[in-house]
C-alpha cells in the first residue's frame, strides 16, 4: 500500500485513453479458442488483464507476449483434466471462465484474492445444482472453489440484475457444446452494453448467437471460434474519469476514443451533457466544456461502473442530484454505494445513502480531506479527479489499488499537471 497526499491543481493537456479493459478480456478468450493463431494488439497489462491471460493458458492456450500485441494460438482442447486458475480480483475472469472450465469433464480449482470470494456466485451454483456438478467451497472469505464434473447443453434461467458476467460466461461456452442450448432471462436485464460488447466479439470470431430481443439468446451447439486479428479500442469506463475532470474545470483533451462505440460505458457522454456538459470533437480528440454543472438524476443500472466519479461531479453541481437503480454498487471490489457517499461526507458534501441509491447535494468546491480508496481500483481514481477542485490537499490511503485496471493512471495524472507526493 502506498499512501499518497494529491495537491490540489486542474489538469490540462491531451491524453491517451488507455484500451478497454472489457473488450480485451473478451478478445483474449475468444482467440485463445479459436483452433488457429490471433494477434491482439492494444493491450494494457492491468492484473485483471494478466488474470485472463494466465486462465487461458491454464485451460491450453499459448499465448505469446510481443509488446502491446498478444500472439494467441487457441489450439486447445479444454477439460480433461486437473487445472488451477489464479482469478486474483478479476470478476471478469472468474466468471467468464467458471463454464468454460467444464466444456469436457474437468476438475478445475478457482482461487483469488481481496473480495472476489463474496462477490456472487449463486447463478453457476444453481446451474451446477441442476447439472449435477459438483462444487466444493472452500472459503467463506476467499475465492477458493474446486468444480468438478462437465456442463451440457440446456436451457439456462440467468437473473438480469446479478451480473451481466454470468450471461457473458455461458455465451462464451455454450457454442462448444454438443448440442443446442438456450438462455432465459428472467428478471430486467442490467448493463446491457455489456451483453452487446460479448455478441459482438462472438461474431468477429465466428460465433453465431441468435438475440431474442435481450429476454433469451439462442446457441447452437458444435460451433468452431475461427482466428482473428482485433485491436481493442480506447476504454470509456477510464475515460470518464477524465471527461468529469473536464466538467469539473480541466481542459484535458482525450483522443482515439470510438464515438460510435458499443461500450455501454459511453453512456459517460449523455451524463455529462445531463449535467451540462458540451462534448467538443476537435481534430485532436473530444473534450467537455461547461459553465455551470447540473444536477440530475442518473441511472446507475446499465453503467454501475461510472458512479463513483459521476458521483463526484455530483458534488459540485448547483442542485441536488440523485443516483437510482444503484444496488450493484455494493457487490463490486468494494460497496461503491457507501464508499462514494463517504468519500463525498469527508470532503464537506451533504450525501445520503438509501439501500439502492444515493441523494447528493452539491456545493462549490471540496474540502481537504484525508479518504480510504477501499482496495477499490474505480475509486481511488475518483478521488484523484475530487482533488482537482478541493480546496486543500486529499490523502488517499492506497494508490497501488489502480494497477487492477489502469496501471499507468498516476503517471498520467501527473503528466497533466497533477501532483502528489508519497507520505
Amino acid at each position: 500500500m502506498t499512501k499518497i497526499t494529491i495537491t490540489p491543481k486542474t489538469l490540462q493537456g491531451t491524453i491517451a485513453v488507455p484500451p478497454s479493459k472489457s473488450l480485451a478480456h473478451r478478445a483474449i478468450i475468444c482467440a485463445a479458442l479459436a483452433p488457429g493463431m490471433s494477434r491482439i494488439s492494444g493491450i494494457d497489462y492491468s492484473e485483471d488483464i494478466e488474470a485472463t491471460i494466465e486462465g487461458m493458458k491454464a485451460l491450453g492456450a499459448i499465448i505469446k507476449q510481443e509488446g502491446d500485441t498478444l500472439i494467441i494460438d487457441g489450439s486447445i482442447t479444454l477439460g480433461l483434466g486437473r487445472v488451477e486458475i489464479d482469478a486474483h480480483e478479476s470478476g471478469s475472469t472468474l466468471r467468464f471462465l467458471m463454464p468454460l472450465s467444464l466444456v469436457n469433464f474437468s476438475r478445475v480449482h478457482f482461487v483469488g484474492k481481496g473480495k472476489l470470494g463474496q462477490r456472487p456466485l449463486d447463478v453457476y451454483y444453481d446451474i451446477f445444482d441442476k447439472q449435477k456438478i459438483a462444487y466444493l467451497r472452500k472459503d467463506s472469505e476467499r475465492l477458493d472453489v474446486i468444480l468438478d464434473g462437465q456442463l451440457h447443453s440446456d436451457i439456462f434461467e440467468v437473473p438480469g440484475n446479478v451480473s451481466s458476467q454470468f450471461i457473458s460466461g455461458l455465451l462464451f461456452t455454450l457454442p462448444l457444446l454438443k448440442g443446442d442450448s438456450l438462455i432465459k432471462i428472467t428478471t430486467p436485464l442490467e448493463s446491457k452494453g455489456y451483453i452487446d460488447l460479448t455478441l459482438d466479439m462472438l461474431e468477429k470470431f465466428g460465433i453465431e448467437i441468435i438475440n431474442h430481443d435481450y429476454q433469451a439468446f439462442q446457441i447452437r451447439g458444435n460451433q468452431n471460434y475461427k482466428p482473428c486479428d482485433y485491436n481493442v479500442e480506447a476504454d470509456f469506463s477510464q475515460a470518464a474519469f477524465y471527461l468529469v475532470a473536464d466538467l469539473l474545470g480541466s481542459d484535458i483533451t482525450l483522443t482515439n476514443l470510438n464515438m460510435h462505440s458499443s461500450q455501454g460505458d459511453r453512456a459517460i457522454l449523455d451524463i455529462m451533457e445531463q449535467m451540462g456538459g458540451e462534448i467538443v470533437e476537435t481534430s485532436a480528440g473530444i473534450k467537455v466544456v461547461c459553465d455551470k454543472i447540473k444536477p440530475a438524476t442518473i441511472d446507475a443500472s446499465q453503467c454501475p461502473d461510472l458512479m463513483p466519479v459521476v458521483s463526484v461531479a455530483c458534488g459540485l453541481a448547483e442542485g441536488t442530484s440523485h443516483i437510482i437503480n444503484a444496488s450493484r454498487l455494493r457487490i463490486k471490489e468494494c460497496d461503491r454505494l457507501t464508499a462514494s457517499v463517504e468519500l463525498l461526507k469527508a470532503a464537506g458534501i451533504d450525501a445520503v445513502e438509501e439501500e439502492d441509491s444515493m441523494t447528493i447535494t452539491g456545493s462549490h468546491s471540496y474540502n481537504k480531506a484525508e479518504v480510504t480508496s477501499s482496495n477499490d481500483h474505480r475509486m481511488c481514481m475518483a478521488e484523484a479527479i475530487l482533488s482537482t477542485r478541493a480546496n486543500g490537499p486529499i490523502t488517499i490511503d492506497d494508490k497501488d489499488c489502480v494497477k487492477k485496471s489502469y496501471p499507468g493512471f498516476f503517471e498520467d495524472f501527473t503528466s497533466l499537471g497533477g501532483e502528489y507526493h508519497e507520505c
